[in-house]
C-alpha cells in the first residue's frame, strides 16, 4: 500500500481510499505534506490538522471548478467538483463525532458530488428507502435509457458512504457490464447516521429487504435479477441479507467479514489495524450506544455462523491475502459454510494482483472489476 505516513495505517488507508475514489496524486500530496510530522503521534492525535490540510486543498479544487464553470467549461468543472467532493468526504470521515467542522465538510461534499455528476452528464437519482417508520437515502446509478437491466444493491462498510463507493468506480464498472447499481447509506452509515440518527443493527435484513422492495417499483430493473454486494462490514451485511431474503438472485462481497463481532473483542485486546481514528467512539456512535461493554455484548450476534448455510443463490467472496483489518480466514469460513449455494466462488487476491490489502485499498481495481465480471456473467447464466 502507498504509505506517505510511515507507521500510521489509518492515515495511509484514508489516503489510498481517496486515490481509489478518483483523487489526483498531486493534490493529495499537497494535502498530506504539511501533516507528515503530525502523523507520527498516532492516528487520533493530529486528525484535526489532517482535516485542515485536506479541506484547504478541497477548497482550492472547488474554486478551480468554479472558474471552469464561469468560463463555460462544464465538463472540466464537473470533474473537479467530483474530486473536491471526494476530498471533503475523506477529511470528514477521519474526524471524531464531536469535531464540529466535519458537518459542513460533509454537506459540501454531498453538494459537489451531485453538482459534479450533473455537469458530467451522469445519471444519479436520489432515492428514499422506507425503513421502520422513517427512511434512509440511496443513489440509483443507471445509463438513462430506461432499459430494464440486472441491478446490484451496494452495501457500505462501517465507515464508508454511498458517494465514495460510487466514486471508486463501482457504478461505472457495473454499467459497462450492463448493470444498474443502487448504492445505500444503510443505517449506521452516511446520511442515515449523520442526518437521521439511524443506528446500525445486526439483523440487516430489516433494511436490506426494503431496498429490494424499492427496486421492484422501477421499470428499468429486471426484477428477478437483483443481487446484493457488500464491502468491508458490508461483507457481513450482504450475506446476512441474502440468507434471510431469498428474493436476492446473487450475493458478492469485497472483503469477507464472517465473525465481525469476535473481531471487535480482539481489537480490545490488541487494537489491531483500525479503519478510522477515534475507533471506539465511532463504533459506539454507529450503533447508538454509550458503553463499550454493552456494544461488545450486542456485537456477539454479528456473526455469519448459522447464516451462510441458508444462502441458496450464487455467492462470491473476494479477499486480500494481506488484509490487516479482517484476517483472511474469514473468507474461508464463509466459503466453507456456503454449502447450499449453487455457485460458490472464493477469489483470494495476492501480490501478483498488486492488491492484497483490506477491500483492495492498495489498488482499487482488481476486486471491483472481478466482482462486476462475476455478477454480470452469473446474471447472464440465469434463465
Amino acid at each position: 500500500m502507498f504509505e506517505p505516513f510511515p507507521g500510521n495505517y489509518v492515515w495511509n488507508l484514508a489516503t489510498n481510499l481517496a486515490l481509489v475514489c478518483g483523487g489526483n496524486h498531486g493534490e493529495i500530496d499537497e494535502a498530506c505534506r504539511p501533516v507528515r510530522e503530525a502523523s507520527k503521534a498516532g492516528a487520533d492525535a493530529g486528525s484535526a490538522l489532517l482535516f485542515d490540510s485536506w479541506i484547504a486543498v478541497a477548497d482550492q479544487v472547488a474554486k478551480n471548478a468554479d472558474d471552469d464553470l464561469a468560463n463555460g467549461y462544464a465538463l472540466s468543472a464537473g470533474t473537479k467538483y467530483l474530486r473536491a467532493s471526494g476530498y471533503y468526504l475523506a477529511a470528514e470521515r477521519m474526524q471524531a463525532r464531536d469535531y464540529a467542522p466535519r458537518w459542513a465538510a460533509y454537506d459540501r461534499g454531498l453538494e459537489l458530488y451531485h453538482k459534479g455528476s450533473k455537469l458530467r452528464g451522469l445519471h444519479v437519482d436520489k432515492v428514499e428507502i422506507p425503513y421502520e417508520g422513517s427512511s434512509y437515502t440511496a443513489i440509483f446509478v443507471h445509463d438513462g435509457s430506461g432499459t430494464p437491466r440486472p441491478t446490484l444493491v451496494s452495501v457500505n462498510g462501517l465507515d464508508s458512504m454511498k458517494e465514495q463507493v460510487n466514486m471508486a468506480g463501482h457504478g461505472l464498472s457495473n454499467l459497462e457490464r450492463g448493470m444498474n447499481t443502487l448504492f445505500l447509506d444503510q443505517p449506521g452509515t452516511g446520511e442515515a447516521i449523520r442526518k437521521r440518527n439511524l443506528p446500525a443493527v445486526y439483523d440487516a435484513e430489516r433494511w436490506g429487504s426494503p431496498a429490494f422492495d424499492y427496486l421492484l417499483t422501477r421499470s428499468d430493473v429486471i426484477h428477478d435479477k437483483i443481487g446484493i454486494f457488500g464491502l468491508s462490514f458490508g461483507g457481513y451485511h450482504a450475506p446476512r441479507i441474502a440468507a434471510n431474503d431469498p428474493r436476492y438472485a446473487l450475493c458478492a462481497v469485497m472483503g469477507a467479514n464472517h465473525v465481525w463481532g469476535e473481531r471487535q473483542r480482539q481489537r480490545v485486546a490488541n487494537e489491531g489495524e483500525n479503519p478510522v481514528p477515534h475507533y471506539w467512539d465511532h463504533v459506539l456512535w454507529v450503533f447508538g450506544m454509550n458503553e463499550r461493554d454493552a456494544f461488545l455484548d450486542y456485537a456477539d450476534q454479528i456473526t455469519l455462523n448459522g447464516q451462510v448455510e441458508k444462502i441458496k443463490v450464487p455467492f462470491l467472496i473476494t479477499h486480500g491475502e494481506n488484509d490487516r483489518q479482517i484476517p483472511a480466514f474469514n473468507a474461508h469460513l464463509s466459503y466453507d459454510q456456503a454449502v447450499n449455494s449453487p455457485k460458490r466462488t472464493l477469489r483470494m487476491f495476492t501480490k501478483a494482483d498488486f492488491e492484497v490489502e483490506h477491500c483492495g485499498a492498495d489498488n482499487g481495481t482488481g476486486m471491483r472489476d472481478y466482482i462486476a465480471d462475476w455478477c454480470a456473467a452469473t446474471f447472464a447464466e440465469m434463465a
